[in-house]
């Protein structure tokens, strides 16, 4: 099996200039940078914009023994879209980390202000960038025990004007529903699918004999 290894590192990349363009609830800058090319030499400056959302961590929370995952339902206003479906959707568990958290106690943070449940046995399942060609984003997956039967109700802070609903899925009925695109958000998406290829692992690492 070939082993891939990147060709370039940062080192590869100098960066120019930044420019603030805005600051609030997210950041936006302006990048002129240079990098390396395959070819060789270098390349022109290149000019971005990128908004820098920071670190956010997403739980797959799993019962083991009733083999279902507890999903959130809220409003979204990027998949606001007149005549293309509904912007509230069907989401894992998820939030970002604030200054001094680890992934792991935002995991526990977010899983109790979303859904009202405790997890158990977090598990790293994957790093990722999110969109990395304009965002700034990097995203921490855990797999989490959770009680399924313990999910309900509404849920959210109120000075964060959150309104998020608790559903629980059968795992086949949730991946079913990303089979026919009616879950469509990246998070939920690789998480998921993630689930479908692990599930089977949490099962034998967490169900007692």
């Amino acid at each position: 099996m070939t082993t891939y290894r990147p060709e370039f590192d940062h080192n590869d990349l100098t960066i120019i200039k930044e420019e603030n363009l805005y600051q609030g609830f997210f950041n936006l800058k302006r990048m002129h940078f240079k990098h390396k090319l395959f070819a060789g030499g270098e390349s022109g400056v290149v000019v971005r914009e990128l908004l820098i959302r920071g670190q956010a961590v997403v739980v797959i929370a799993y019962d083991p023994y009733r083999d279902s995952v507890v999903m959130v339902e809220q409003v979204r206003i990027g998949a606001y879209e007149p005549q293309e479906g509904s912007p509230w959707l069907l989401e894992l568990i998820a939030g970002m980390k604030e200054a001094g958290e680890s992934p792991e106690g935002v995991a526990e943070r977010e899983s109790f202000e979303e859904a009202g449940i405790e997890i158990k046995n977090l598990t790293h399942a994957l790093t990722i960038w999110d969109s990395p060609g304009g965002i700034m984003e990097k995203l921490y997956f855990y797999a989490a025990e959770v009680d399924s039967t313990q999910a309900t109700g509404i849920h959210g802070l109120p000075e964060e004007n959150e309104d998020i609903r608790v559903h629980v899925f059968p795992r086949s009925e949730a991946y079913a529903m990303l089979e026919q695109g009616r879950i469509n958000n990246a998070m939920a998406v690789v998480g998921l699918q993630w689930l479908e290829l692990n599930y089977q692992r949490l099962q034998k690492a967490w169900i007692k004999a």
